[in-house]
């Protein structure tokens, strides 16, 4: 019977379907809209139309819901990089896993 697989993650994982513009760090001109899968405080995943190779440094802007935060809507931009690509996540989509190597609180709207 094969092993149960070991979790990894160190950080909470919050399951969100939220929009998300994706900014790869050498074409910042060319935001492309996402969808996040999932978000902790160390990395993301997104779903998005074409693909990213594993290494590409990105830069996005999310709004974590009270649901997250326990206090009010808080928008975090964030840089990191990619780390895996899944190919068949979702028909004619790229799951993108990335770690978040920087992010700073953005003042209110």
């Amino acid at each position: 019977m094969p092993e149960p697989k070991q979790e990894k993650r160190a950080a909470r994982r919050f399951a969100l379907r939220i929009p998300v513009t994706v900014n790869r760090s050498e074409a910042p001109e060319k935001a492309e809209p996402a969808q996040i899968r999932d978000v902790s405080a160390r990395g993301i995943c997104f779903y998005l139309d074409s693909a990213m190779e594993p290494g590409t440094q990105i830069g996005f802007t999310l709004t974590l819901p009270p649901e997250i935060t326990l206090t009010e809507s808080i928008r975090v931009q964030c840089k990191g990089h990619v780390i895996r690509v899944e190919n068949k996540a979702q028909p004619g989509k790229m799951a993108v896993a990335a770690v978040i190597d920087e992010y700073e609180f953005l003042p209110e709207f």
